[in-house]
């Protein structure tokens, strides 16, 4: 029966250790090699398996040193990330270990009344301090799957969008608790149960710190996409009214032209005219999307991309009433097209081109935005812009403007073609 409950003990361990190795990696990326991956998990096996003791100095420096170096070799990221990481974990990692080893050993006590030569002599006792143990590892395994599952949601948002600023906040405010979970075991008190409520605070302000962390990123996140909104709408509104006065003036001077030709046969005005026509005829072949505001957008992008030598293409059709809000019809259309644009102009102009698709099929609304790109580009929703705050909404924000109509949007690059489909159903 020991055995065997040994052998459950070694299963929650590694088990334990694997959800805790799938916190680290969902805050910051691992190193891309296999074998670095494998290492990274067996010496976070023992890591997050550290026995921690009363007023034991070099046990407890050894682990913070030990973890350092292990997020530092086997983790890439910036060291000030590297450091947050040491900084909320480490106090969590020690306190949950004390907390787990000195309440088995406290229960085992006050159930037995033996002590440890007692437990060594007595196969009944070795028994019950092994089911001890054994549950008390399950308790931290239960512990560590809840905290996945609660932080997986936001910790690689928080590692990739946070600046500089912030996570000097965020670690001072983390500083508190590792100094005093540190400090409170190496300096530990004879009553070792007073230790208790520090190691459960150090927990929670641990955690706490990352919810704040996304809270604060998810606010500034809010607030930049409501002013760009903002911006956007009335930066097309003013394009609205342009472009109808454009038009109509440039529908005005061709006929003006047509009479100066029928009126005036001179070579030289002909030719004249001929070069204005052709100045005005883009124009004419202006794209009608069926809603004015995404027509705007379309042409607009359509400049952009004409001054940078991107063949640009156009086929969308959206119902006069579409459902879509204007905003979000700015959001979905020109994060994407923009998207497009600035990946082209990283390739050869001779392999620039945009195509940009909207219709209805069925009961669902189809966008496509397709564009050319390096081979080697990744699927990724993160900007390769250094300000990562703000320019790394582009997809995220297309993204949640399409899930609020119940759509969803895929990504997908292949042979030098970047790919985004979004699938938007209609309302009943």
């Amino acid at each position: 029966m020991i055995r065997f409950l040994e052998i459950i003990s070694l299963i929650v361990t590694w088990t334990y250790a694997f959800f805790f190795f799938l916190i680290l990696k969902a805050f910051l990326p691992l190193r891309k090699h296999l074998i670095a991956v494998i290492f990274a998990f067996l010496v976070c096996v023992y890591l997050a398996d550290s026995i921690i003791y009363s007023n034991d100095l070099g046990n407890l420096l050894g682990t913070m040193i030990l973890f350092f170096f292990y997020v530092l070799i086997f983790y890439r990221g910036k060291m000030m990330e590297k450091i947050s990481v040491l900084l909320v974990f480490y106090p969590a990692l020690i306190a949950v270990n004390y907390l787990v080893q000195d309440m088995g050993g406290r229960i085992f006590y006050a159930v037995t009344k033996a002590t440890y030569e007692e437990t060594l002599k007595s196969p009944e006792l070795m028994l019950i301090s092994t089911a001890v143990r054994t549950i008390s590892l399950i308790v931290r395994l239960l512990f560590w799957i809840a905290a996945y599952l609660i932080l997986r949601r936001f910790l690689s948002k928080i590692a990739s969008h946070l600046t500089v600023k912030m996570w000097l906040i965020v670690d001072m405010l983390t500083l508190a608790s590792f100094v005093a979970i540190f400090t409170i075991i190496y300096f530990m008190p004879e009553d070792t149960a007073i230790v208790y409520p520090i190691c459960i605070a150090s927990i929670f302000s641990s955690f706490g710190c990352m919810y704040l962390a996304s809270y604060i990123y998810n606010s500034m996140q809010v607030s930049y996409r409501a002013q760009e909104m903002e911006n956007q709408r009335n930066y097309y509104k003013d394009r609205l009214k342009n472009e109808e006065r454009i038009r109509s003036i440039y529908h005005d001077l061709k006929n003006h032209l047509l009479i100066l030709e029928s009126n005036i046969s001179t070579p030289e005005t002909l030719t004249m005219a001929k070069g204005l026509r052709e100045q005005i005829a883009d124009y004419e072949n202006y794209i009608h999307t069926g809603n004015e505001f995404l027509d705007v957008i379309i042409r607009d992008k359509s400049h952009l991309a004409k001054e940078k030598n991107i063949d640009f293409n156009a086929i969308v059709h959206l119902d006069p009433d579409c459902f879509i809000e204007p905003l979000d019809i700015s959001t979905v259309f020109g994060n994407a097209i923009d998207n497009a644009i600035e990946a082209s102009e990283k390739i050869p102009e001779d392999m620039r081109l945009v195509t940009v698709k909207a219709d209805r099929i069925r009961d669902m609304l189809v966008i496509t935005v397709e564009n050319n790109t390096l081979t080697d580009a990744a699927n990724s929703e993160n900007t390769t812009k250094e300000d990562r705050f703000m320019h790394g909404f582009g997809i995220p924000n297309i993204k949640n403007a399409v899930e609020k109509y119940g759509g969803q949007c895929s990504i997908r690059t292949s042979d030098g073609r970047f790919l985004l489909k979004i699938l938007i159903p209609y309302p009943d």
